[in-house]
């Protein structure tokens, strides 16, 4: 049979987001054509796909067989849309983590590629990228790649692109504001604070978890500046940024290197197996080109720290 691929499309995009008003809005569409997508590809099928509630929208069982094959089918139409259009069609980069400011070590790469078209996007979070790489939406994703429950990197790949020191950062008031420099196990007196629920900042919770930070506090990420803020006007707290990630101008904030051991942020480049864009080796070349005179991936056991396992996933 033929399926209508803007139907199997409105069905990948529903299980994403678990929502028919959040995938409405992605595709840009009513909630009604949506539904109305659906219900047709189901009665095409004969399956009913989606448990649909008032908390949202579940794949059934028939939809958890249909949904890597339905995905498989996206990716390949837009392989063969690339295939026609060749280089000129951008290479499309989604980063995450934008609290750490990702796209500055992309455009570090990216300007000294010579022709390298390059589309960036926003991703909410990790698991929207893989999501976005699997149906075909998006061709390379760049943050930090972490173990997540289920089979979310079904046929994807990754490449440890940087490992970068992290900082603490403190407001002026915190007691230990004045040092130079830190080993991370002082800060077991001081409340990590996140952007965000810590259960989904994988780097922060195992930092927490491995030096013993009891104390931690979450919040809406409302950005960089917004954060630095809270921090300041909270002595008693600290969080973590990249060495080299440019703090907004916030007055009364202080950034202090850890060491013995130095904590170690992992950037990532994340594809799909198999990605046919002319521009993905280049950009992964590139990023291996900067890596190796940057000595991005620089790593000694017993210096440095990285949460258990990383280095596995290189």
């Amino acid at each position: 049979m033929d399926l209508d691929l803007a139907q199997v499309r409105a069905f990948a995009v529903t299980v994403e987001e678990a929502h028919f008003g959040r995938a409405a809005e992605r595709l840009g569409i009513s909630q009604q054509a949506l539904s109305k997508r659906i219900v047709r590809l189901e009665a095409a099928l004969g399956a009913r796909l989606l448990d649909r509630g008032p908390r949202g929208a579940g794949p059934t069982a028939a939809g958890r067989r249909f949904l890597e094959p339905a995905r498989r089918a996206l990716a390949a139409s837009a392989e063969a849309a690339a295939a026609v259009r060749g280089a000129h069609r951008p290479l499309r980069i989604d980063v995450w983590g934008h609290l750490y400011t990702p796209m500055r070590t992309v455009a570090s790469v990216a300007t000294r590629i010579p022709d390298l078209a390059l589309e960036p996007g926003p991703a909410r979070d990790l698991p929207s990228v893989a999501a976005a790489l699997a149906s075909g939406g998006t061709d390379v994703g760049f943050g930090r790649v972490h173990p997540l429950p289920g089979r979310w990197d079904a046929g994807l790949t990754h490449r440890l692109v940087r490992l970068e020191p992290v900082d603490a950062v403190v407001g002026a008031g915190h007691p230990l504001a004045a040092e130079t420099v830190l080993r991370p196990e002082r800060l077991r007196g001081s409340v990590l604070r996140a952007p965000s629920a810590l259960e989904r900042l994988d780097f922060l919770a195992r930092f927490a978890g491995h030096f013993g930070i009891d104390a931690r506090g979450g919040g809406a990420n409302l950005g960089s500046e917004h954060f630095l803020q809270q921090i300041r006007d909270d002595p008693g707290c600290f969080s973590l940024f990249p060495a080299d990630s440019p703090l907004p101008d916030v007055p009364g904030i202080r950034s202090i290197p850890l060491a013995d051991p130095t904590p170690l942020y992992a950037w990532s480049l994340l594809w799909r197996t198999g990605a046919g864009h002319p521009l993905l080796d280049t950009l992964v070349a590139g990023f291996a080109e900067e890596g190796d005179k940057s000595r991005w991936l620089e790593y000694v056991p017993g210096r440095d720290w990285l949460p258990e396992g990383e280095r596995l996933r290189t």
